[in-house]
């Protein structure tokens, strides 16, 4: 009797997932062609959780004119940030049977700069990506050449941005398979950026597992350890590349439909909160992003619901 009722529990969240996609996924994620009124942004994509590329929402920012590699170099160069670095681009991702976290490194921009314009190498692959409000913590003098907050949205939210963030990186910078708990507000400034989405609903079908969390150490003979983090925690985390999924350990990916997206210089994506992201750039693509806190509210309670009930049927 139990296992007839865990069957029935694990059919419906099966057939959960496409019957959200039918009633309230896009097939690609939609073009505005101008920002909308904080009305129509809260009305038509935040309550409904919906992504959007938006069109024409940059071009008065000064940076989209202006930043670029030089410009970079001669207004920030010797600004020291805080730097990823990865053996192989993947910062906060799973490798073998861990959770592995970037060493960090404080760097002079100008050494990033040298990296990605081909005239210096440094051991392993640099991402400026840093995210606790690295824009006006790290790099207060670019803050002029664009805005602090986005104002349609944040009116739209009730409040102001948690978080800024500026991103800079090379090609071989990845970012594995996740969600946030934000209202993300992602601005490409130059270059591009490759976006993997899949809504909350399809949860039953992206596997989690517990990860022993380690740090990428660099010693300085310019090789990587491993160091595993024994004070922390295990992390739940997302142990499947979606652009080369394992279907024989993970068979149930096949039934999840990604979209993909690309957001152009000059365009914002509104990623909405709870939405699994996978995310490639193109070399020295830069990047602003908002970070506005999520509701806690009946979508999230929804979500939360999802979540369990896929640990606990044995989906996961």
């Amino acid at each position: 009797m139990a296992e007839a009722a865990l069957d029935a529990v694990r059919r419906e969240l099966r057939e959960f997932p496409a019957a959200a996609r039918e009633l309230s996924v896009p097939l690609a994620v939609p073009y505005l062609d101008e920002p909308p009124t904080p009305l129509h942004f809260y009305r038509d994509w935040v309550c409904p959780n919906k992504p959007c590329i938006i069109r024409n929402a940059l071009q008065h920012w000064p940076a989209l004119q202006k930043w670029s590699l030089p410009y970079l170099r001669a207004t920030v160069g010797s600004t020291e940030v805080s730097v990823a670095v990865t053996p192989d681009g993947y910062a906060d991702a799973v490798r073998g049977d861990r959770f592995v976290m970037p060493a960090e490194r404080r760097l002079p921009l100008s050494c990033v700069l040298d990296v990605l314009e081909g005239q210096a190498q440094h051991q392993g692959v640099l991402y400026v990506q840093k995210q606790c409000s690295n824009l006006p913590t790290e790099l207060p003098q670019l803050l002029p050449d664009v805005e602090p907050h986005v104002p349609w949205a944040s009116e739209a939210l009730g409040k102001m941005p948690d978080a800024v963030n500026f991103w800079l990186g090379e090609a071989a910078a990845v970012t594995s398979l996740h969600k946030d708990h934000y209202e993300n507000l992602y601005c490409v400034v130059s270059g591009e950026k490759h976006f993997l989405l899949h809504p909350p609903s399809d949860r039953p079908f992206i596997p989690y597992e517990l990860y022993t969390p380690a740090t990428y150490q660099l010693t300085e003979e310019g090789s990587f350890t491993l160091v595993d983090e024994e004070a922390m925690e295990k992390v739940p985390w997302i142990p499947l590349d979606p652009l080369a999924p394992d279907l024989a350990q993970y068979p149930s990916y096949s039934q999840a439909q990604a979209l993909r997206c690309t957001v152009r210089a000059g365009e914002m994506l509104y990623l909405p909160a709870l939405w699994f992201h996978h995310v490639q750039q193109s070399h020295g693509c830069i990047a602003v992003n908002f970070w506005y806190d999520m509701e806690y509210d009946l979508k999230y309670s929804y979500f939360q619901l999802l979540d369990s009930l896929t640990k606990a049927s044995g989906l996961d």
